[in-house]
């Protein structure tokens, strides 16, 4: 009995729960003259969802696309000479739009088509005993080197070349040697563009040899417009040198800098 009584004494006493009194949350007073309660947001974890960032300063771009931008920024920094800077002058939208317009006719014919007219020419001869090629179809060159001979024999009417080639040694020469040769020259975006037109992935130059007679007077008015844009403007653009634009921190130094230069020599007057 001792025993049973000591434990009873040592065991824990049972704790009633209190009532905890709460008081009422009060309703979110509206500012006074507006319509609209505040809701303020929390950005915790589990609370309300973070709003958008630009967060593109922070992504790893691939090499390819550093080397662009880097590319990019240097042309503007650096002084550019104008053998490379006429490159970035090119033809005018609507010139431009009227120049494909007309590449598109000329499209030089693909694997299936000339699959096609041979087939049906060797069937003409078989019939008639004839070799009967043809006229020869009028197409748009391409290839650095074939444009090139037409330039030199001067076969070519107007030589179209892009303004993205890399690396631009390839066609640095081309505008001197169409001017040279008193061949018209224009400078288009862009390479992968006139790549279409031949069906290849890009296409450093092309070139009009002849066209049809309802073409004739659409060329005219561009090979107008291209030697008043370009071949003209020749010596003019020969002399004219690109790049030297400064990005805004080093535009604000020097600003800094010549407001603190004009100060010394407005304190030196007075003094």
């Amino acid at each position: 009995s001792t025993c049973l009584f000591s434990l009873s004494q040592n065991m824990p006493k049972e704790v009633k729960p209190t009532k905890k009194t709460t008081t009422p949350a009060k309703p979110a007073q509206a500012a006074k003259g507006s319509l609209f309660e505040k809701r303020t947001r929390s950005f915790g974890i589990g609370c309300d969802i973070q709003p958008k960032r630009d967060v593109g300063r922070f992504v790893r771009w691939p090499k390819y696309v550093r080397l662009q931008r880097q590319k990019a920024v240097l042309l503007k920094r650096l002084k550019v000479p104008p053998a490379i800077n006429q490159f970035s002058q090119t033809l005018d939208k609507n010139n431009a739009t009227e120049l494909f317009r007309l590449l598109e006719k000329y499209k030089p014919e693909t694997k299936a088509q000339k699959k096609l007219r041979l087939k049906a020419a060797a069937e003409a001869v078989a019939k008639t005993d004839k070799a009967d090629k043809g006229p020869k179809p009028l197409t748009v060159k391409y290839g650095i080197n074939h444009i090139t001979a037409l330039i030199e024999n001067k076969k070519a009417s107007l030589v179209v070349i892009a303004h993205d080639v890399d690396p631009i040694e390839l066609v640095v020469w081309l505008p001197a040697l169409c001017r040279k040769m008193q061949v018209p020259y224009c400078i288009v975006k862009s390479k992968a563009r006139l790549g279409t037109v031949v069906g290849k992935k890009t296409a450093t130059a092309l070139a009009f040899t002849n066209v049809r007679k309802e073409d004739q007077s659409a060329l005219n008015k561009l090979v107008e417009a291209v030697n008043t844009n370009f071949t003209e403007r020749f010596d003019e653009i020969k002399r004219h040198f690109g790049g030297g634009i400064m990005g805004d921190k080093t535009n604000a130094r020097l600003a800094r800098l010549a407001k603190i230069k004009a100060r010394e020599i407005a304190a030196k007057q007075q003094a």
